[in-house]
């Protein structure tokens, strides 16, 4: 679960570094930037929700497959 949560904390960084840069340098006007940017932050909103229900459905396999005794607790 610790390497899941490092994932999203960088990812999470990431987004914010690239959209302050992005910020920075574009040569584009203030209607457009702004819609740029908001197109951005909601592709990365998606690929982290998108990310977390992947982790969800893998856990929950994991889950039943305990439950049914697949896998053992040592």
């Amino acid at each position: 679960m610790s390497k899941f949560v490092n994932f999203l904390a960088g990812l999470l960084f990431g987004a914010l570094i690239g959209a302050a840069v992005a910020l920075l340098l574009a040569p584009m006007s203030g209607e457009r930037l702004r819609e740029e940017a908001q197109a951005r932050a909601e592709k990365t909103v998606d690929d982290v929700r998108a990310t977390i229900e992947e982790e969800r459905q893998r856990l929950q396999a994991e889950l039943e497959a305990l439950k049914r005794g697949e896998i053992k607790i040592s």
